[in-house]
């Protein structure tokens, strides 16, 4: 029996980052392209030169190679941890649902109605990703990995980001944004940020996708 006049363990400075596994390191280079990609676009709004774009959709890219390996290093060095988990859904929230829905913004969808749907977006985002923690263990039926996804995967927001660039090289941002924009109840819409609808409704559906 422990002595109750003895002091409580103090645990190490820093003792949090020392218990990170590698693929935790990995998700947080995720987390980092992710706010990389939203100082770039948030420079595109204030300057205006079109290679901020580039450089934002680039970086969401490059989070989603993070992303990748972060899970081949957890199954190849067999660690994993309810952090690791945690660390990646808050990483993907950034890179794959504030940033794609920011990135959205500064190509010109401003409108009331379209920052609406963007909220949506992220919204459907930060839900399916809560969703998928509290049923990860029964989606892998007892074992140590899902075997489906419940909803597209937040990450799929990748082949928008994709589209926002091919546009933005084509000149099609800002005013010239693919198809054009409507007035709804005096407010804007533009018909392209409807895709972030189907995104984001695709994520909190029920449809199951095997996972690989």
């Amino acid at each position: 029996m422990s002595d109750p006049n003895t002091p409580a363990h103090k645990p190490k400075p820093f003792s949090m980052i020392r218990e990170f596994h590698l693929a935790d390191w990995f998700t947080l280079g995720n987390a980092v392209c992710g706010v990389g990609a939203m100082f770039a676009i948030i420079t595109y709004i204030q300057v205006g030169s079109v290679q901020h774009i580039y450089y934002a959709c680039a970086l969401v890219v490059a989070a989603l190679v993070f992303d990748i390996f972060d899970g081949r290093v957890a199954r190849w060095r067999q660690k994993s941890s309810l952090l690791g988990r945690e660390l990646d859904s808050l990483a993907d929230v950034i890179s794959f649902g504030v940033a794609p829905a920011l990135i959205a913004y500064g190509c010109g969808m401003q409108g009331l109605w379209d920052r609406v749907v963007l909220g949506f977006f992220v919204a459907c985002g930060v839900s399916r990703l809560a969703r998928f923690n509290v049923t990860a263990e029964a989606l892998s039926d007892g074992g140590d990995k899902v075997k489906y996804f419940e909803g597209t995967p937040i990450p799929t927001s990748i082949l928008l980001v994709l589209l926002l660039w091919v546009a933005a090289a084509m000149g099609a941002i800002g005013p010239n944004l693919w198809g054009g924009s409507v007035r709804i109840a005096g407010f804007t819409l533009h018909p392209l940020v409807l895709l972030y609808a189907l995104s984001g409704s695709l994520m909190i559906s029920r449809i199951r996708l095997p996972k690989f």
